[in-house]
């Protein structure tokens, strides 16, 4: 019989049928490994069987062995480097569950050799072992955090994740260097989405130029995001669809956030910016008539699709004084590009050959300075510069302050200048 075997404590033992020592020997040599298999998954299972069985020809024994909470942790050993991935598996899956349960007074020699087995498990070569362990251990507190940082830094997202989302052994500087050095998709999202976010965490996400990670950032309500980190962010944010409705539903956003913020997302969000119950009177009123000026606009939508030719209709609309930001916008929308060009070609009193060129030439500057001349609104050269120039999102020059002009008017100037 086999000696200096150790086994673990609060062993949850099936009620079965006992089966003495000689027949459970007889049962080890039969032929048969699903008897075997029976025999291996047995709580009652003497620990010198079990032990003996976790060296099994037969993989599926192995894998009831190495599932059996009564099997000694020497054969967890054995097991945690077994060739069969189903056999580790089923071990991380025991492991990772015993690990954060297990006592503090337990024996000291079967807690070391049971941590030496996780950290073995953490380490496996399958990304489906290392899961296993880190979904288990995901919320655990009493663990060692050095197995959590491993699992953590995993390249594997399936394995990264779960301990970067919730584990409490993580610290700020760990979440730091996570960031900084991560390869696995969705581990900064994951980070983001932690209970608690600290401003320095906040900070590195909103530098990462991951926009998952900023969406899930901007929409947790615990992270503390420092003002002129999110003031960057909403500088960056016309171009950010997935943004723009977390940024409405933050909370604690300052009067000229909310202006700011109001000058890019779409009519539905302004209307939801201006039910938010923390805004002064004028800046609800300013927001209510800006909700109303769009369905204004969408009436004159519904008009740029009529059967009158683009450049008889914007000489019409500029006869009758009504053809500004929101006429314009909704050709653009539609693509409309001759009604834009000519519409533009009137409001600046330039050729139309020359706002052709303006707008071909893809150069941000170049179009920002067409639809400034026309006396138009910084969004609206934002969508023109999208839109009609096909500038890609990294180049397009955005609004400052979410409205203004972000070059001088003598550099804006300079432009018409050059190209006219």
């Amino acid at each position: 019989m086999l000696k200096g075997l150790f086994t673990r404590r609060g062993i949850n033992r099936r009620k079965q049928a006992p089966i003495d020592y000689e027949e459970q020997r007889r049962r080890v040599q039969n032929t048969d490994p699903k008897v075997r298999s029976d025999l291996a998954g047995r709580t009652d299972t003497r620990p010198e069987i079990l032990y003996y069985l976790a060296e099994d020809s037969a993989s599926e024994v192995r894998e009831a062995v190495a599932r059996n909470q009564a099997t000694p942790v020497q054969a967890d050993v054995i097991l945690s480097r077994d060739s069969a991935g189903e056999v580790r598996a089923g071990l991380a899956d025991k492991i990772a569950r015993l690990v954060p349960d297990m006592p503090d007074d337990e024996q000291a020699k079967v807690r070391e050799l049971t941590i030496s087995v996780l950290e073995t498990l953490a380490a496996d070569h399958l990304a489906q072992v290392r899961a296993i362990v880190a979904e288990h251990l995901k919320h655990a507190d009493n663990v060692p955090p050095a197995v959590i940082r491993r699992l953590a830094q995993d390249v594997e997202s399936m394995v990264a994740t779960p301990v970067l989302q919730y584990s409490p052994l993580l610290n700020d500087q760990d979440l730091l260097e996570i960031i900084r050095i991560t390869e696995a998709e969705g581990a900064v999202a994951a980070i983001a989405r932690r209970s608690s976010v600290a401003a320095d965490v906040a900070d590195a996400i909103a530098a990462s130029d991951d926009i998952d990670a900023v969406t899930a950032l901007l929409g947790n309500a615990n992270a503390q995001i420092r003002e002129e980190t999110l003031d960057r962010l909403i500088d960056m944010a016309p171009e950010v669809e997935p943004w723009h409705a977390p940024l409405v539903e933050r909370p604690q956003l300052s009067t000229q956030a909310v202006r700011r913020i109001a000058g890019f997302v779409a009519a539905s969000l302004v209307a939801a910016l201006a039910a938010r119950n923390d805004l002064d009177a004028a800046t609800a009123e300013e927001l209510a008539e800006q909700v109303r000026k769009s369905s204004r606009g969408n009436d004159k939508k519904a008009d740029a699709k009529s059967d009158e030719a683009p450049a008889d209709r914007a000489k019409r609309l500029h006869r009758d004084g009504k053809l500004d930001d929101e006429a314009v916008a909704a050709a653009v929308g539609n693509s409309d590009r001759s009604f834009v060009v000519e519409a533009l070609a009137l409001l600046s009193e330039l050729p139309v050959a020359t706002v052709n060129k303006m707008i071909d030439l893809g150069d941000a500057k170049a179009a920002t300075a067409l639809v400034w001349k026309a006396g138009l609104g910084m969004r609206l050269a934002m969508e023109v510069q999208k839109r009609l120039a096909k500038i890609p999102p990294q180049q397009i020059l955005n609004a400052r302050n979410g409205t203004d002009y972000p070059l001088p008017q003598a550099e804006l100037q300079a432009q018409i200048e050059l190209l006219s």
